[in-house]
């Protein structure tokens, strides 16, 4: 049984740790700019209801929201056994920035996915593309327990540029001493709004970091998490628990700089 949720609200109160597959369409011509000269945006219920075990071309996003590193829409959901938690403020609860509650608690702000269970984000106003290092943050709500190990729930990642073909991050769910290299749902969450910690800076952000150039793929609008099958389940909070994405490299639709 996955009590993610309540583990990381039972930890916060604890510890007292409150921080705080055709080829893809080319890359526009323009210059890379850093998304963390770029303004956040907050998050908000949408109070949407969605069914647990459904799939769903979803196509939903927060309305109007000013240019921002961080995921826009959810165009697609596959919820797996053991989901539910979150379903209730979609689309909202994975747009917008990470709510990350730091070391030694995992968020609430977050979507359950399930056994197996997968959700597609797009960006709309900023690509992530290959640039320097680092090009994609993916936040979880991984935190550290008391003896030191993490409690980690992974995902694997994919990527694609026109949401038909698509790139597979490698990510070994199976490697718990390895620490589960190459996905996502591993690393805790530091940043949060209004804690000035960067949501697009690797360094001091936390979450999990992902370079495009891994995969051979030059831009990517379109990204697919996938609940890897090797975690917790159980209730309705089972599985990877999605916060927030956020591009570290990016580029606006136009090839110009916001």
């Amino acid at each position: 049984m996955s009590l993610r949720p309540l583990l990381a609200l039972g930890a916060l109160l604890t510890l007292g740790a409150c921080s705080g597959d055709p080829e893809p369409a080319p890359m526009p011509t323009g210059d890379i700019v850093d998304a963390g000269t770029l303004a956040d945006a907050g998050v908000s219920d949408a109070g949407t209801d969605v069914d647990a075990g459904t799939e769903a071309d979803a196509g939903t996003d927060a309305g109007s929201r000013p240019v921002d590193p961080f995921a826009d829409r959810v165009t697609a959901y596959q919820f797996g056994d053991s989901a539910g938690f979150g379903q209730d403020r979609l689309p909202d609860v994975v747009l917008g920035p990470p709510l990350g509650a730091g070391q030694f608690s995992g968020s609430l702000d977050v979507l359950s996915l399930g056994k197996g269970g997968s959700v597609t984000l797009e960006f709309t106003d900023l690509f992530a593309v290959d640039g320097p290092g680092v090009d994609l943050l993916v936040f979880e709500n991984a935190f550290q327990k008391v003896g030191g190990d993490i409690f980690a729930e992974t995902a694997r990642v994919s990527v694609s540029d026109d949401g038909v073909t698509w790139f597979d991050f490698p990510c070994d769910a199976t490697d718990k001493d390895g620490g589960y290299p190459g996905c996502a749902g591993t690393h805790p969450v530091f940043t949060t709004p209004g804690n000035g910690v960067s949501p697009t800076d690797p360094t001091v952000a936390g979450g999990d970091a992902f370079d495009l150039a891994d995969v051979g793929l030059s831009r990517a609008r379109f990204v697919r998490l996938t609940d890897t099958g090797f975690n917790s389940y159980g209730g309705t909070s089972g599985g990877f628990d999605l916060d927030a994405l956020s591009v570290v490299n990016g580029q606006l639709a136009d090839g110009g700089i916001p």
